[in-house]
């Protein structure tokens, strides 16, 4: 008896121990799992195009009113060629006001026989996320909707955004416009987005006109006497019910909604310095949709810093040096020509390196670098590489993971002389290593 509740006690207590040294363990970062619940989405710095978190990017999907980024986009450009200002001024169409008119869209209120200047239609788009303010902007820019989406999807293809199609102005599905959809498009389709173009329209769209984030970032204003509300429930709103998704630092940028394209939402914050950019796709509510995106926002602001990781003229460790023909150096210094500053997890910084690239074209037969050689002079690429379990990349095409391998000094090209001895000091040297090996094959 008293040997049995000893053993047991030992196993208790070996049990005990076992648990403790579970709980007291501290989790690996590659053990860390995170999760968001939506169809899709992405997370990405916007200072370099990394991308920190990623799930199911590239299915295009429905974006909904998250189309009217490109919209605003073109706007902004149509300003920035002189095309257009914002005070030019525009009345509205047939199409347009019928589009306003109809309470399953819930609009402004357009009137016709009046005068709306750009800025007016611009924040009643961007605000309020208005259907026939964008479509009346989209007259006004290319005359027609069917032309501004052919401009629309002529950008998409200048962006290199990967999976994508607009088939109008507004993110509405094309049956709902009936017989104002736009010429030149399926009367059935609907705009498509993959949550890594979603991000990438954004990164344009802040990256070349920031001036946007003041418009977006506006919880409520007045048109035409009424207050409009931002549909972004993540901005600082004086509504009790809407305080409790206010998240500090975010800006933008757009929510989208339709039966099929269920609850999604582009998002940005910026926090110390550092920008981050969200995309969620198909969230199970509007309230979901914002909840998600803080869950990103809150797993990028708190795991990553912005790290240079390697310093600019780094050099890899026996690799240094690249041999050089017909110089008067016989090998050359190379470093990177610029610092590698990545958002990473602090943890994680050991397993990053360096891999590098030599440009073929600068190599001779012996795959030496031929003189001469100029200081600064572009040699090859340095690809940064991680050697951790996930690794999302960037979300650029171009792989914005590569530096450029430069020479740390000249190497001038050897004179004639200089040349001529080396030639015949290599000629006695293969002789001569020729007849030593064929006195050691006699004794073989």
């Amino acid at each position: 008896m008293k040997q049995t509740i000893k053993q047991s006690f030992s196993f208790l207590l070996i049990g005990l121990l076992t648990i403790s040294a579970v709980i007291t363990q501290p989790m690996s970062a590659h053990a860390e799992t995170f999760d968001v619940e939506a169809e899709s989405a992405i997370l990405i710095d916007a200072a370099t195009g990394k991308i920190l978190y990623a799930k199911n990017t590239d299915e295009a999907l429905p974006p909904a009113s998250m189309t009217k980024m490109m919209t605003e986009y073109l706007v902004w450009e149509a300003i920035e060629n002189g095309q257009i200002s914002w005070e030019t001024t525009t009345e509205i169409s047939d199409y347009p006001y019928s589009i306003s008119a109809n309470n399953n869209f819930s609009g402004v209120g357009l009137r016709q026989n009046k005068e709306y200047n750009v800025e007016e239609l611009y924040e009643a788009m961007a605000i309020n996320s208005d259907n026939a303010t964008s479509i009346a902007l989209a007259e006004l820019i290319a005359g027609s909707e069917g032309e501004f989406v052919k401009m629309m999807n002529a950008k998409g293809e200048e962006m290199g955004l990967p999976e994508f199609e607009f088939v109008n102005t507004t993110g509405l599905d094309n049956e709902s416009l009936g017989e104002n959809y736009p010429e030149g498009t399926d009367p059935n389709a609907t705009n498509l987005l993959s949550a890594r173009s979603s991000a990438m329209l954004a990164y344009y769209l802040i990256q070349d006109y920031p001036e946007s984030l003041k418009i977006s970032s506006v919880p409520s204003t007045e048109f035409e006497g009424k207050e409009i509300r931002n549909w972004n429930h993540m901005l600082p709103h004086e509504t009790t019910f809407l305080k409790q998704f206010f998240y500090e630092g975010v800006d933008g940028l757009k929510t989208g909604y339709t039966d099929l394209a269920g609850y999604s939402f582009t998002g940005t914050a910026e926090r110390d310095g550092q920008r981050l950019i969200s995309v969620v796709m198909k969230t199970d509510s509007e309230i979901e949709r914002f909840r998600q995106t803080a869950k990103l926002f809150d797993y990028g602001f708190s795991k990553f810093e912005s790290q240079e990781v390697f310093p600019v003229g780094y050099q890899v460790e026996d690799q240094s040096e690249i041999p050089v023909a017909k110089g008067k150096e016989d090998s050359v210094s190379v470093s990177i020509n610029e610092a590698v500053t990545i958002p990473i997890k602090p943890d994680e910084a050991d397993l990053y390196g360096l891999n590098y690239t030599i440009d073929q074209d600068k190599l001779n037969a012996d795959g030496k670098l031929s003189a001469p050689i100029e200081k600064g002079e572009v040699i090859g690429t340095a690809e940064l590489v991680f050697e951790g379990d996930i690794d999302y990349g960037y979300i650029f095409s171009d792989n914005s993971s590569f530096i450029d391998l430069v020479a740390d000094e000249s190497v001038e090209k050897s004179n004639w002389f200089m040349l001529t001895l080396g030639a015949i000091g290599d000629f006695f040297v293969d002789i001569f290593s020729s007849a030593v090996d064929w006195i050691k094959g006699l004794f073989n």
